[in-house]
Protein backbone atom coordinates (compact mmCIF):
# COMPACT_ATOMS: atom_id res chain seq x y z
CA UNK A 1 0.00 0.00 0.00
CA UNK A 2 1.15 3.39 -0.61
CA UNK A 3 0.79 6.64 0.98
CA UNK A 4 0.72 10.46 0.32
CA UNK A 5 0.26 12.85 3.68
CA UNK A 6 -1.18 16.34 2.82
CA UNK A 7 -0.50 20.05 4.19
CA UNK A 8 -3.10 19.71 7.01
CA UNK A 9 -1.33 16.46 8.15
CA UNK A 10 1.94 17.81 7.83
CA UNK A 11 0.96 21.26 9.94
CA UNK A 12 -0.74 18.82 12.83
CA UNK A 13 2.08 16.73 12.58
CA UNK A 14 4.65 19.72 13.62
CA UNK A 15 2.39 21.14 16.51
CA UNK A 16 2.88 17.29 18.33
CA UNK A 17 5.22 16.85 20.91
CA UNK A 18 8.55 15.66 20.07
CA UNK A 19 8.46 12.54 21.41
CA UNK A 20 4.61 11.81 19.94
CA UNK A 21 6.51 12.63 16.58
CA UNK A 22 9.01 10.28 17.01
CA UNK A 23 5.93 7.31 17.68
CA UNK A 24 4.33 8.53 14.62
CA UNK A 25 7.22 8.24 12.23
CA UNK A 26 8.31 4.46 14.03
CA UNK A 27 4.49 3.56 13.65
CA UNK A 28 4.48 4.81 10.06
CA UNK A 29 7.45 2.33 9.22
CA UNK A 30 5.30 -0.24 10.78
CA UNK A 31 2.96 0.61 8.87
CA UNK A 32 4.50 0.61 5.91
CA UNK A 33 5.93 -3.18 6.16
CA UNK A 34 2.54 -4.47 7.54
CA UNK A 35 -0.39 -1.93 7.26
CA UNK A 36 -2.36 -5.13 9.00
CA UNK A 37 -0.18 -5.29 12.04
CA UNK A 38 -2.76 -6.06 15.22
CA UNK A 39 -1.09 -3.70 17.16
CA UNK A 40 -1.92 -0.80 14.59
CA UNK A 41 -5.62 -1.30 14.86
CA UNK A 42 -5.42 0.21 10.93
CA UNK A 43 -9.23 -0.38 10.15
CA UNK A 44 -12.01 1.39 8.29
CA UNK A 45 -13.99 3.58 10.28
CA UNK A 46 -17.12 3.58 8.26
CA UNK A 47 -18.50 1.35 5.90
CA UNK A 48 -19.55 4.20 3.21
CA UNK A 49 -16.53 5.76 3.80
CA UNK A 50 -13.11 5.20 2.64
CA UNK A 51 -11.57 6.91 5.86
CA UNK A 52 -8.97 4.81 7.46
CA UNK A 53 -7.40 5.28 11.36
CA UNK A 54 -3.84 3.95 12.77
CA UNK A 55 -2.93 3.98 16.61
CA UNK A 56 0.24 5.43 17.08
CA UNK A 57 0.77 4.57 20.80
CA UNK A 58 -1.69 4.50 23.41
CA UNK A 59 -3.33 8.15 23.31
CA UNK A 60 -3.01 9.63 19.60
CA UNK A 61 -4.15 8.53 16.12
CA UNK A 62 -3.75 9.55 12.64
CA UNK A 63 -6.69 9.50 9.70
CA UNK A 64 -6.23 8.93 5.92
CA UNK A 65 -8.18 8.77 3.06
CA UNK A 66 -7.98 5.72 0.74
CA UNK A 67 -8.64 5.83 -2.76
CA UNK A 68 -7.66 2.18 -4.80
CA UNK A 69 -4.01 1.42 -3.62
CA UNK A 70 -2.95 4.47 -1.62
CA UNK A 71 -3.84 6.37 1.59
CA UNK A 72 -3.40 10.42 1.63
CA UNK A 73 -2.82 10.95 5.78
CA UNK A 74 -4.70 13.86 6.33
CA UNK A 75 -4.82 14.66 10.02
CA UNK A 76 -2.76 13.29 13.52
CA UNK A 77 -4.16 14.17 16.81
CA UNK A 78 -4.70 12.71 20.62
CA UNK A 79 -7.43 9.97 20.91
CA UNK A 80 -9.72 12.74 22.73
CA UNK A 81 -9.88 14.65 19.47
CA UNK A 82 -9.93 11.86 17.20
CA UNK A 83 -13.46 11.10 18.95
CA UNK A 84 -14.74 14.19 18.88
CA UNK A 85 -13.32 14.25 15.05
CA UNK A 86 -15.14 10.64 14.15
CA UNK A 87 -18.18 11.65 16.16
CA UNK A 88 -18.71 14.71 14.39
CA UNK A 89 -18.72 12.42 11.00
CA UNK A 90 -20.99 9.91 12.26
CA UNK A 91 -23.17 12.41 12.98
CA UNK A 92 -23.59 13.64 9.13
CA UNK A 93 -23.46 9.89 7.94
Amino acid sequence: MNSNANDKFWKAFNSLPVEVQKQAELTYREWQDNPYKPSLHFKQLFPNKPIYSVRIGIGWRALGKKKDDTIVWFWIGSHEQYNNLVSQVRKRT
